[in-house]
């Protein structure tokens, strides 16, 4: 039996169900805009050590919801443990970001990867979803989530974060039999934990693919929202006794929402370049939406947070399968004031777009 929410309206906006007011949750709401996020870490001595140390990630996954009234709760870990336990040495290096030392750039790379067994290799995060999933006491949902294969693909074989990813789409254009091979065991690994993440006790996924919107529409299709359809299909294809949501997330995406739509996903991610009552009228209701205030407006007054949150609700307007979050993560440097501003508002000036008559 699923677990009885306390607050359920997430998962209800998700299903497109009818709710008391916009859900809310923020993309990175446990990160270094947080005073105690910083002091965490700090005890931790290193983002790695955080990342791998369940009582530590439970603790920075909880701080946001000490703080603000959010719908949802979302696992802190990162998009890079599957290539770490894959045996690529990742380490985050301060002001620098993600560094592999072994990163992948030959047929033999490739075949050498294997799919990490999530309870072993990666029992870490599902140790962290279990305790998470305790100590939220049935609050709020939990949110799981992995990166895109292509998007993990392109720092596995880049090495590094970039600027043109003159490797990965090297690999792509020359080399395309590589980096299907690449993408499939990618794709096969990230089905799994994900699905690990859910039998730990997620309540939804969503896959974070950050780098797909610097692809052309051909090379979208067969090279990122290809592999995320299978990731989608196999999570649906688990039987569970209630369908857990997933959402697809592509950064740049926007010229591709009716495409994302027909994926199997249930929500669709929209950063702030879309307008929110285009992407609703373009995806037909097939799908709820998440978005998209521009992260930016969070360096604002109250009163022009309040107004940029009033016209997106307007242009999503009464229909049903609305989340509300930023287009992106939040900044390092937000004031977290700020963000009580925005969640305060979100869920004030919802509420006259959900009565029901």
């Amino acid at each position: 039996m699923p677990e009885k929410l306390l607050n359920d309206r997430l998962l209800r906006a998700l299903r497109r169900q009818p709710v008391d007011m916009t859900p809310l949750w923020i993309m990175r709401q446990a990160g270094r805009y947080l005073p105690e996020y910083r002091a965490t870490r700090q005890r931790a001595g290193g983002f790695m050590t955080l990342c791998k140390t369940p009582e530590l990630a439970c603790e920075v996954t909880l701080q946001p919801l000490d703080r603000f009234d959010l719908d949802a709760a979302i696992l802190f870990s990162d998009i890079l443990t599957i290539p770490d336990a894959m045996g690529l040495g990742l380490s985050v290096v301060e002001n620098k970001g993600p560094q592999f030392a072994r990163p992948v750039r030959t047929g033999s790379d490739i075949r050498n990867l294997g799919v990490p067994d999530v309870e072993t290799s990666l029992r870490y995060v599902m140790d962290a979803v279990r305790l998470i999933k305790r100590e939220l006491q049935g609050k709020v949902p939990l949110i799981g989530f992995a990166g895109s294969p292509w998007t993990i693909a392109t720092y596995m074989i880049e090495g590094e974060s970039s600027k043109n990813f003159s490797r990965a789409k090297g690999m792509l254009y020359g080399q395309s039999d590589l980096m299907h091979m690449l993408l499939d065991v990618l794709s096969r690994s990230i089905t799994d934990y994900l699905n690990g993440q859910i039998a730990a006790g997620g309540d939804v996924v969503m896959v974070f693919d950050t780098w797909g919107g610097i692809l052309s529409r051909d090379a979208y299709q067969e090279f990122s929202l290809g592999y995320m359809k299978r990731i989608v299909q196999g999570i649906k294809a688990e039987g569970r006794s209630e369908s857990v949501p997933v959402i697809l997330f592509t950064k740049g995406g926007g010229l591709w929402l009716e495409d994302i739509a027909g994926s199997g996903c249930d929500a669709i991610g929209v950063d702030w370049t879309v307008d929110i009552d285009a992407a609703r009228r373009r995806t037909g209701g097939k799908v709820a939406l998440q978005g998209n205030l521009d992260t930016a407006v969070l360096y604002s007054s109250p009163a022009s947070i309040r107004r940029q949150v009033a016209e997106i609700l307007a242009a999503y307007g009464p229909a049903d399968g609305h989340v509300f979050n930023l287009g992106h993560g939040i900044h390092p440097d937000i004031d977290p004031d700020k963000v009580a501003v925005l969640v305060d508002a979100v869920h004030e000036l919802s509420r006259p777009f959900h009565a029901r008559k």
